[in-house]
């Protein structure tokens, strides 16, 4: 009988984590927007992974959301609560968030939770209860720290208790108070990435990755240079923060599309390099090899680093910066500065 042989190439998402290391951040937008058109189970199959693998979600790079419906006078009621100090005699006396802030207060636990949590690596069942009732005033901390984002305070408090109870239960050495904070910030951060995916977020940052992509490559042809992000972010109506954001993503995208790239034969390989030549990018390429000795030594430098100009592939801001000990930001605002006087030389 002959053997099948099955193999099911990785999608984009599980491609993605497999280049990250237990530990690592990984951006909960990029994670969406790779996640855009997968069934919901795959979010949740995605959010496992990272939690086995140790790694944090970060949620900078997510848009704050006011929420819709009823919720949304509500949440901007918490963000405006939280601004004040979270005081609960600022809500209604039977307001349910309320009463939980006024039952954590009024606990009287104490006790070094160093100890407790160490005691708690030997399995004692005391200890877990006494450091689960000391950190309950953590996890309210935190969760003011991600409120904004659509997801209600007594539900990231809710999720924060979850994280909190499973690190009483996993730790067994190490710094607890790190500990316990890497687990409450994740299941939290978990909360608000499935709420930002309900508000389609990940369409979202597709579509802006999109049109970023299309601003990029018209400004390229029309300048005759790589654009500045001060540039791209203007025609497209974002700050800069928000274009640096995309930028990275698709950064990270085309790094992990080279990655996954088999071994073509050499016949096409030949024929993808031809292309490359006829693109605005090689012809500018050209261009700045035959004035370059018009530019200082560190200009000529950076030129060449980000056109490949030496047979080397070009490299990013960022690939860029790191040789040459600038910022991505500094790295674009030289190159404009020596392309404009090689233009106006």
């Amino acid at each position: 009988m002959n053997e099948l042989d099955f193999s099911f190439e990785d999608s984009p998402w599980e491609a993605f984590l497999r280049t990250r290391r237990p530990g690592d951040t990984v951006s909960a937008a990029n994670l969406l927007a790779l996640l855009e058109g997968e069934e919901e189970q795959a979010l949740e199959d995605a959010l496992e992974e990272l939690e086995a693998e140790g790694m944090e979600l970060s949620l900078s790079e997510l848009p704050r959301a006011a929420g819709t419906g009823e919720a949304a006078l509500r949440l901007r009621q918490e963000v405006q609560l939280v601004k004040k100090g979270l005081k609960p005699k600022a809500l209604e006396p039977n307001d349910p968030l309320r009463l939980y802030l006024e039952e954590v207060a009024a606990m009287g636990v104490s006790g070094d939770e160093e100890v407790l949590a160490g005691r708690c690596a030997r399995g004692d069942g005391k200890a877990m209860e006494a450091l689960t009732e000391l950190g309950l005033k953590r996890v309210i901390a935190l969760a003011s720290e991600h409120v904004g984002y659509g997801v209600l305070l007594l539900d990231l408090i809710q999720e924060g208790s979850l994280g909190l109870w499973q690190a009483v239960q996993s730790y067994r050495s190490g710094d607890y108070s790190a500990y316990r904070d890497r687990w409450i910030r994740f299941y939290m951060a978990r909360a608000v990435t499935l709420q930002a995916r309900a508000n389609g977020v990940g369409q979202k940052m597709r579509q802006a990755l999109e049109d970023y992509r299309a601003v990029d490559e018209r400004l390229l042809s029309e300048l005759g240079r790589n654009p500045t992000l001060e540039e791209i972010a203007g025609e497209l109506h974002m700050t800069l923060e928000e274009a640096a954001s995309v930028r990275k993503t698709l950064e990270d995208a085309r790094l992990l599309a080279q990655a996954r790239q088999p071994v073509e034969p050499e016949e096409e390989q030949e024929a993808q390099e031809q292309a490359v030549e006829d693109t605005a990018l090689f012809q500018m390429r050209q261009r700045v090899m035959d004035l370059l000795s018009a530019v200082s030594e560190e200009d000529a430098k950076l030129l060449t680093l980000r056109f490949g100009l030496e047979g080397a592939k070009p490299l990013s801001p960022e690939e860029a910066g790191k040789r040459l000990g600038l910022t991505p930001d500094e790295v674009l605002a030289k190159e404009a500065a020596a392309l404009a006087k090689l233009r106006n030389g």
